[in-house]
This record gives structure tokens, sequence and C-alpha cells, in this order.
């Protein structure tokens, strides 16, 4: 599989790019600053540097893709369109260079389906509120790829960490998980991965979370 991965340095990219090439596949990473991308130059690797207001670079680094995933995380802090702005110009991208198949990472604490009634009434309020900039992003970020006409899948993880790899994931399809409320950035890679050959998944949000 031909696969461009935004977001390549960030935690999570990082892990896609890593596992794509050690499954065989083929991997554009697009980064702002190479030096960032701690993937040493290998068969089956090109990194593309572009900002990703610049449409013209964008749609070379989809273009040939059979998979796109857009593993990019919202601003710091503050209020921010960073994740929104991107999917815009990616999903333009994707429909001019014919590719279909994309694959997002938002995050499961934006939403509440699923959640048990505590966790839905007293710890998301909590967490919204705190991360209300980001939230905000990731959600209009998400309404454009499902109005992008693209086979997309959204990927819900809750908190993220970088404890090792364990291969044990659960997931579930339209709603949060329940009774687990992290996952490692190497587990998430490895779904994220899975996602994007699952016809299954097309046009639908999974949730993913520790096993």
């Amino acid at each position: 599989m031909q696969l461009t991965v935004f977001g390549a340095t960030g935690g999570t990219g990082r892990h896609v790019v890593r596992q794509a090439l050690a499954a065989g596949h083929r991997v554009t990473a697009v980064v702002r600053d190479p030096a960032r991308l701690p993937v040493p130059a290998q068969d089956g690797l090109t990194v593309v540097t572009a900002q990703l207001d610049d449409r013209a670079a964008v749609l070379g680094a989809v273009e040939g893709a059979d998979a796109v995933v857009d593993a990019l995380g919202p601003s710091a802090s503050g209020p921010s369109t960073i994740m929104t702005d991107a999917a815009r110009t990616i999903t333009a991208a994707m429909r001019e260079a014919d590719v279909s198949r994309l694959v997002v990472i938002s995050a499961s604490g934006a939403h509440t389906t699923g959640d048990s009634l505590p966790i839905r009434l007293l710890v998301k309020p909590v967490l919204q509120r705190v991360l209300r900039h980001a939230f905000a992003d990731m959600r209009a970020m998400e309404d454009v790829v499902r109005e992008s006409e693209l086979d997309w899948t959204i990927v819900l993880p809750p908190r993220l960490t970088d404890k090792p790899r364990t291969g044990a994931v659960r997931t579930r399809v339209g709603a949060n998980v329940r009774g687990s409320f992290s996952i490692t950035r190497a587990d998430l890679a490895t779904a994220v991965l899975a996602a994007a050959t699952d016809r299954a998944l097309r046009g639908a949000s999974l949730s993913v979370a520790a096993g």
C-alpha cells in the first residue's frame, strides 16, 4: 500500500510511519521540518516538506496514494482551527488527485455517545471545558471530513500515553469504548493502519482504547 501520512513527526504520526514501513508499505511522510522526523532514510520512505496551507504541495503529497492518514494534533492552547483548516486542504487535494481513502485521528473525549452515565455527567463536562478549544477544532475537523464525500474513517482515542505497544486494543464503532480511558500512541498507530485497509470502517467513527 502507498500511504501518505500528515503529522508524521508527531507523537502518533511517527509510530504510523515506522509501523507502516515495517509492514512493507511505501510511505510518504509529510513534514514541516524533516529534522524532526525520527525515522532513518530507507527504501519505501519519501519525505515531503510542505506547509499545510500550500495546496500544490499537499496535492503532490497525496497523488498516487492508496490511503491518507491525518495524524495532526490540535494547537497546544487557545482557540485554533489548525486541524479544521488542514482537513479542508487535505480533502480538497484528495478529491483533485482522485484519492478516496482517508483515516483521521480525533479524540473520544470530544464525544459522549456510548459513555456510562457517570462519565457522561461528571467527567466529560470537566474534560470538555478544560480542552474546549482543542475539542472544538476536532469536532469541526470531523464535520469537514464527513462532508468530504471521501471514504473516511474517524478514529477516536482517549488519553494518549508514550508507553510501549501492547497489542491489546478494544474498538467500538459509532460509540465510545467503555471502561478504558487511555491507549498508547503505538497501539493507536496499529489501529489506524488496520482501519486504512478495513472496508467495513468506511464512513464510520471508530473508538479505540487499551484492551
